[in-house]
C-alpha cells in the first residue's frame, strides 16, 4: 500500500474503527442498571445496595433504579441490602417514597446488613418483610438538626432573619418536629399491626438488635441476604428465577458500633470519621443518621424543646 492515497484510507478507517470502540464501551457504561436486566422470558429478582451514607447524590441514584426496577416487567421482585446509618433528612424522605411506590407494585423485601438506622430505616419501611441478622441494628427514628458552630444565635447581619439561616429558633424547632411527626407517623402506618410497641416509644428514637428488633416488631424475621431473595421470590410466586445484583456492599462504613448496649438491650453507637461537618457553612442541616455528627450543635429527639 504505497499509493498515500490508499494510506490515508486506511488510517482514517482505523481511527473510525477506534472511535466506534471507544463509543461503544462509553455506551455500555452510562446504559442504565435496570436496562441491563433485559425484557425477555427470563424472571429477575434485584437486589440493590443501599450501603452508604445516605446524601442527595446517592438518593438520586437510588432513586432512579427503583424506578427503572418498578417499570421492568423482567424484574419480578426487589431486595433491598441496607447497610447503612441514614443521612440527609430530604433525601431518606425521598427514597422512602421510591420505595413505597415500588412496593405497591411488586414484592419488596429487605436484608439489613450491619444497620438500617434513621433515614436507611425510614428507606426500608415500606417493604413487605425486613430480615436482621442476630448483630443488625434498626430503628432510631427521629432528627438530628445542625448548624454551623455558633448556632442559631444573633449576631450582625443585613436582615433580622439572616441570622436564624432563614427561619427563627421557633421555626427551626417546628420543622424538627414536623419532620419527626411524619418519619414517626411512616413507621405506624407501615408497620403499625406488627409493633408491640407504642407510638411514644417509636418516637423516643430507640434502635435494636436482631432478634430484640424481630421481638418489638421493627423487623419481621431473623435471616440473612438468601433468605430475604427466597422469601421475594416466594412473594412473586417464582420457582425459576435469576438474581442480579448492582454495587456490591462496600464493607468500610462510616460509623462503627461501639459493642455495648444499655440496660434496655438497645445498642449504642460511637461517629468515627462522620461525614457531616459544616463549619463555616451559612445553613442549617436536618439529618436522620444513627450517632453524633462531630464538631455541630445537635438537638435531639426532645418533645420538651419541640425537637425531633
Amino acid at each position: 500500500m504505497n499509493n498515500p492515497i490508499d494510506r490515508r484510507v486506511a488510517t482514517a478507517l482505523q481511527s473510525y474503527t477506534v472511535l466506534a470502540v471507544i463509543a461503544i464501551l462509553i455506551g455500555a457504561a452510562v446504559v442504565p442498571y435496570a436496562a441491563s436486566v433485559a425484557e425477555g422470558d427470563e424472571q429477575y429478582v434485584a437486589v440493590v445496595n443501599i450501603d452508604e451514607t445516605i446524601s442527595s447524590s446517592s438518593s438520586q441514584d437510588t432513586v432512579q433504579q427503583l424506578r427503572e426496577l418498578r417499570t421492568n416487567e423482567s424484574v419480578e421482585a426487589v431486595v433491598l441490602r441496607v447497610s447503612s446509618p441514614g443521612g440527609s433528612a430530604a433525601a431518606s424522605e425521598s427514597m422512602y417514597l421510591a420505595v413505597k411506590r415500588l412496593s405497591a407494585e411488586k414484592p419488596v423485601y429487605t436484608s439489613v446488613d450491619q444497620y438500617a438506622a434513621s433515614g436507611a430505616y425510614y428507606t426500608a419501611v415500606p417493604s413487605d418483610r425486613i430480615y436482621v441478622t442476630p448483630a443488625s441494628v434498626v430503628g432510631h427514628v427521629g432528627v438530628i438538626g445542625t448548624a454551623p458552630s455558633d448556632g442559631l444565635s444573633p449576631s450582625a447581619t443585613t436582615g433580622p432573619d439572616k441570622a436564624h439561616r432563614g427561619m427563627t429558633r421557633d421555626e427551626y424547632y417546628a420543622s424538627l418536629e414536623s419532620m419527626k411527626r411524619a418519619f414517626v407517623g411512616a413507621v405506624m402506618t407501615e408497620r403499625g399491626d406488627r409493633l408491640n410497641v407504642s407510638r411514644e416509644t417509636v418516637a423516643e428514637a430507640s434502635a435494636y438488635q436482631g432478634g430484640r428488633a424481630v421481638q418489638t416488631g421493627y423487623a419481621d424475621e431473623v435471616g440473612g441476604l438468601e433468605a430475604a431473595i427466597a422469601g421475594a421470590a416466594e412473594a412473586a410466586g417464582l420457582s425459576e428465577y435469576q438474581v442480579v445484583y448492582h454495587n456490591p456492599a462496600d464493607p468500610q462504613g462510616l460509623f462503627l458500633l461501639s459493642g455495648g448496649s444499655d440496660a434496655g438491650g438497645n445498642a449504642t453507637v460511637a461517629a468515627e470519621g462522620a461525614p457531616y461537618t459544616f463549619q463555616g457553612v451559612d445553613t442549617v442541616h436536618f439529618l436522620m443518621i444513627y450517632g453524633t455528627p462531630e464538631n455541630q450543635q445537635v438537638v435531639y429527639n426532645s418533645t420538651a424543646q419541640g425537637g425531633a
